[in-house]
């Protein structure tokens, strides 16, 4: 598995339309990458008469992919800032 950790950041406010407050620009920091390793399970792929190996990843949807090739995204933390708008 190839893990992605990231740092979360929100700004909100609040407005007529939305009293209790709502976020209006979230920001996400690549913190670190953890790779996962060589895939396990290369998918072979023909065009005429050339044949090649491709990591899974470029080939299969998530759920069919091996574990080195599964990316997992993990939130470190998420912090939330409050705007106050003057009147």
């Amino acid at each position: 598995m190839t893990i992605h950790l990231v740092d979360i950041e929100q700004v909100e406010h609040t407005c007529p339309a939305h009293p209790d407050g709502h976020p209006y620009d979230t920001r996400r920091t690549l913190v670190d990458v953890i790779p996962g390793g060589a895939c396990r399970a290369p998918v072979t792929i023909r065009c005429g008469n050339t044949t090649t190996q491709i990591p899974c990843h470029r080939h299969e949807p998530a759920k069919r992919q091996c574990g080195a090739c599964r990316v997992i995204v993990t939130e470190r933390t998420i912090t939330t800032r409050t705007v106050e708008v003057a009147a």
